[in-house]
């Protein structure tokens, strides 16, 4: 890809005051606040769905006080956030950046708000990730889009980004659906949850809709919004170059769009929503630690760092690039990569160095278990479990008590045993130390507590624990056989990116501003710096970001006052 073209060649084929590439969350609701500061707008997107890695996510917002939270009584002080930010971020994301990000927020989702499609509950429960920090909630502040039947999507139902929260037979499940269905075998709230799962296929059969939940609604909700404000999203649109100006402002960008180059305008400036690096392994291979390069990215494929090496080839300064949105995951034998969020909380099971020993807390927030793997270099690791966990809790995708499929044995993905010993000859730890891990974790199991890292202490710990114990991310591990899976280093998405200011403009490393350059998401280092604050802390900043980029374009951005006709919705 070209970093830029100075002064540009040729007439521009198509005008608008605001070119936003990438049709994830934060592209979309740049591209509603666009046209609600009577600015035109389009979005062009690389893929031949949209969504981004957004439709892919379990659809979380982390944006505190929002109109959601506030309805249910949920007001926090702007002080307690700020105060859990900076103990989150530790001085490494300037406070102009945080300021933004906690006083924009409202303000955003009240704005995407006003269209009638965008509808959340409260995931209430689901703690923020750090829960005991100073600002930090245990009931969380996590919303979700309600399900949404994407047969109201038209034509472009077709053209949105698939994703694996659909059960069979067309059954959806929630956040809060899948906590208390992972309970089936264990509580009463569990057992509930399946006759209503019950319900709802046969309920779809009937109806013939198509629900969808979590980052796929969320997504389509923008979606209809988006085609009620007529803003065109263009599929298969990958942008090539950005265009600048003699004295450095970013004035447009060069599309492939069928097989031809086209010339966007963006009067006010373009926004870079393009994700991160996830599928560039050069990218990978250059800045990601040791244990991390492999790509086992959940992201979307089209994530390959095409915004970010666009605003470093103008000059802008990078951060965060050794970091990602890390996430525990198992490799199914088809070749795609299982997230582990629920499965690390679960009692009987410890996660084992390759000398057979635990490392961290198994149950902590997903970033850092990965951060502590990394840094000991327990790559891989082994989920070690006994027949009681399979027999109780879903692992994997596979529910309670299910075979585990032929596959996962012949890939050597998981192992089973019928002795501790003879389960560690096979994946090749020492039998002694697996099975003194073992019995000192058992001693804790009883006793309730975990001396050593502190499993169960936290309030996000136990969201997905078993509510029947003592400590409920604590049981003994005695009953045969035994099993082992084998972990991988996954993740989310990558956080490093373009450095931006509390405006999303991209910044060089000289602190100064590239005129008509904005971006969010993970196109841009991460708000979070180096954590992540609960549940949804991806997309919600990549909102805000987007809302606060729209909002400066139209105030302040471009070299030319607004005031060409919104542009008219277009089929992908």
């Amino acid at each position: 890809m070209s970093a830029g073209t100075a002064g540009g060649t040729g007439a521009w084929d198509h005008e608008y005051d605001l070119i936003v590439v990438g049709s994830g969350g934060g592209g979309m609701a740049a591209a509603l606040t666009a046209h609600e500061e009577g600015m035109s707008v389009l979005i062009v997107e690389k893929g031949k769905k949209f969504g981004g890695s957004t439709a892919l996510s379990g659809g979380g917002i982390w944006i505190p006080n929002n109109p959601t939270l506030r309805a249910r009584g949920h007001d926090d002080s702007r002080e307690s956030i700020r105060r859990y930010l900076d103990l989150l971020t530790e001085g490494r994301v300037p406070a102009a950046r945080l300021d933004a990000y906690v006083d924009n927020g409202p303000a955003a989702m009240e704005l995407i708000c006003k269209s009638k499609w965008m509808q959340f509950f409260w995931t209430k429960g689901y703690a923020d990730y750090h829960p005991e920090l100073e600002g930090g909630r245990p009931l969380g502040r996590s919303i979700e889009a309600k399900p949404f039947d994407t047969r109201k999507l038209g034509d472009d139902e077709k053209y949105q980004r698939p994703n694996s929260m659909k059960g069979p037979l067309g059954l959806w499940i929630t956040s809060k659906d899948y906590h208390d269905l992972a309970m089936a075998k264990r509580t009463w709230a569990g057992r509930r949850a399946t006759m209503v799962a019950a319900w709802r296929v046969s309920s779809n059969v009937i109806r013939r809709r198509h629900m969808s939940t979590g980052g796929r609604a969320l997504v389509a909700r923008l979606r209809m919004a988006l085609k009620d404000a007529g803003i065109p999203l263009w599929l298969k649109t990958k942008m090539t170059e950005l265009v600048t100006s003699e004295d450095g402002t970013v004035t447009g960008i060069v599309v492939e769009r069928d097989g031809a180059p086209l010339r966007l305008r963006g009067r006010r400036g373009v926004l870079l929503a393009t994700g991160g690096f996830d599928h560039d392994q050069r990218m990978r291979d250059e800045y990601l630690p040791e244990g991390g390069r492999e790509d086992f990215a959940m992201g979307a494929r089209e994530n390959t760092g095409d915004g970010i090496r666009a605003g470093a080839g103008l000059g802008a300064a990078l951060d965060f690039m050794d970091d990602a949105w890390w996430m525990p995951a198992v490799r199914h034998p088809a070749g795609a990569t299982i997230p582990l969020v629920s499965e690390r909380a679960i009692p009987r099971m410890v996660i084992v160095s390759t000398e057979g020993k635990r490392f961290t807390n198994e149950a902590a927030p997903y970033v850092n278990f990965v951060h502590d793997q990394l840094e000991g270099g327990h790559v891989p690791c082994w989920f070690v479990m006994d027949a009681k966990t399979r027999a109780r809790y879903p692992f994997a995708q596979i529910l309670p008590g299910a075979p585990i499929p032929k596959g996962f044995y012949d890939k050597g993905i998981v192992f089973k045993a019928d002795s501790l010993d003879e389960l560690a000859k096979k994946i090749d730890v020492p039998a002694d130390a697996l099975g003194e891990t073992v019995r000192t974790f058992n001693e804790y199991a009883r006793a309730g507590k975990d001396p050593e890292f502190g499993r169960g202490e936290s309030a996000y710990d136990h969201y997905y624990g078993d509510p029947n114990l003592k400590n409920p991310n604590l049981d003994v591990i005695e009953s045969a056989p035994y099993y082992a899976f084998r972990l991988e280093v996954g993740d989310l998405g990558t956080k490093g990116g373009l450095v931006c200011d509390e405006h999303s403009r991209v910044l060089r490393a000289d602190g100064s501003a590239i005129p008509g350059l904005y971006a969010t998401g993970n196109t841009s280092a991460s708000v979070m710096g180096n954590e992540y604050a609960g549940p949804g802390a991806t997309i919600g900043p990549s909102i805000v970001f987007g809302y606060i980029a729209a909002r400066h374009a139209a105030a302040e951005g471009g070299q030319e006052a607004a005031g060409a006709p919104a542009g008219k919705a277009e089929r992908p």
